[in-house]
């Protein structure tokens, strides 16, 4: 009875979202027909589709670190072998990403989106029954190649339907993917940890939903790509970039450096953050993926945030404020009870997470004429710093111990000194 109320549920979310979602879609990509681009009007319907899309990718995307701590129990893993998970998931979804974004700039396919999902989907289903180190290792380079499908693709998709709102369009379509982080591990207390990890196959359910929420999306898009190919002389000009080239180089050279700072030390919590609090205060697997969960919507919270602000006070002074801002909480972390970690976790969720979609905007606004590649390489190097700094970090846990690691990453947000140097954008 259980698992027909469980398809009951998936039918109503269906109808609620879906067949309205599709009803907005359809109108708004006709009215793309009578208008030159890019799009002058936000298009929200297309907008929110995209922050469910990524919404449902990330929570898949999220189980992997979810379950660590059963795979760990389950096969006997040690902390540097948890590290190489991370890795090689974060280095497929790293790799491939500025490469699909590339390819993708100059060949759009409208229906890429569901391609990369299907990826997810065979890799999840391969996690839930994976025996041993080799096969978990090719279950998530699987489900980063869907990662890295969908992320270049989505956010230019973000961009062409923003209407000149590019700040709300990215803080949409990224505060859907921090609330599905931050819904994985949530329902993996509630729906894996209880019954064991075989139950990661129910999440192929969603990659499903996910794959029917795109469709119109992929018709909208297929429609804006027509009217592109029938009107040449329409982006045929030359896009003016804002900054010299050697400029626009040292900014981006700035940018990867807080992209650094801000993934090695958002590794230290996506990986370890449940062994930290399981070691040092004693609570059980479950209450510390629901602490997760606290961070992670914070995460999301900040992500809303960070977009709207900096098309109002600047990109530059939100990514200063958001990386360096993070710095007291870090630091303070490590020497507080239980209590005051998950607040403070809160707080450094809430000012780190706001940084992105201002570095990614910035960036786009460097080489308007290189979407994809450009949100393919932030995109990229965040997963693949990720996925270094878990390997590296998991070695230094099975050292020095899991505190030591939150003792030394406690100081890379001081690192968000260096946005200082970043020249000021011409308002576009």
């Amino acid at each position: 009875m259980t698992r027909i109320g469980e398809f009951c549920l998936y039918v109503d979310w269906i109808c609620i979202f879906y067949v309205p979602l599709h009803r907005f879609c359809n109108r708004q990509y006709k009215m793309i027909q009578n208008q030159r681009p890019p799009i002058r009007r936000i298009a929200f319907p297309i907008l929110i589709a995209l922050s469910i899309s990524h919404c449902l990718n990330d929570m898949l995307q999220s189980v992997i670190s979810a379950v660590y701590p059963l795979f760990k129990e389950d096969l006997s893993l040690s902390f540097a072998q948890i590290g190489l998970i991370t890795l090689v998931y974060q280095m497929s979804a790293s790799v491939f990403q500025p490469l699909m974004g590339l390819f993708f700039d100059k060949r759009p396919i409208a229906w890429s989106l569901p391609i990369g999902m299907c990826f997810t989907l065979v890799g999840i289903m391969n996690l839930a029954f994976a025996t041993n180190l080799y096969w978990l290792l090719a279950s998530v380079f699987i489900v980063g190649i869907g990662s890295s499908v969908l992320h270049p693709e989505a956010s230019r998709i973000a961009f062409l339907a923003s209407g000149g709102k590019r700040g709300l369009a990215q803080s949409l379509f990224q505060v859907g993917g921090n609330l599905g982080g931050s819904l994985g591990p949530l329902l993996v207390a509630l729906l894996v940890a209880p019954y064991g990890r075989r139950h990661i196959a129910f999440f192929t359910a969603f990659a499903l939903i996910a794959i029917v929420v795109m469709i119109p999306i992929c018709r909208w898009f297929r429609s804006y790509l027509n009217h592109i190919k029938k009107s040449p002389m329409l982006v045929a000009g030359k896009i003016e970039r804002p900054l010299s080239s050697r400029m626009t180089v040292f900014a981006i050279s700035i940018l990867l450096i807080l992209i650094f700072s801000k993934y090695i030390y958002m590794a230290s919590l996506t990986s370890y953050y449940t062994f930290y609090l399981i070691h040092k205060f004693g609570v059980t697997v479950q209450d510390s993926q629901l602490f997760l969960f606290v961070f992670l919507v914070a995460t999301a919270i900040g992500t809303l945030v960070g977009g709207p602000v900096g098309d109002r006070a600047g990109r530059k002074y939100v990514i200063w404020a958001s990386i360096l801002g993070t710095a007291p909480f870090s630091m303070m972390m490590p020497h507080v009870g239980l209590a005051w970690t998950v607040v403070l976790s809160f707080c450094v969720g809430l000012m780190l997470s706001s940084a992105f979609p201002a570095i990614l905007l910035y960036a786009q606004e460097l080489l308007p004429n290189k979407l994809g590649l450009i949100s393919g390489l932030f995109f990229g190097f965040a997963f693949g710093i990720a996925g270094i700094a878990s390997a590296i970090l998991g070695g230094m846990a099975d050292k020095y111990g899991i505190e030591a690691v939150y003792n030394v990453c406690a100081f890379m947000p001081l690192l968000g000194l260096v946005a200082c140097f970043l020249p000021n954008l011409k308002k576009r």
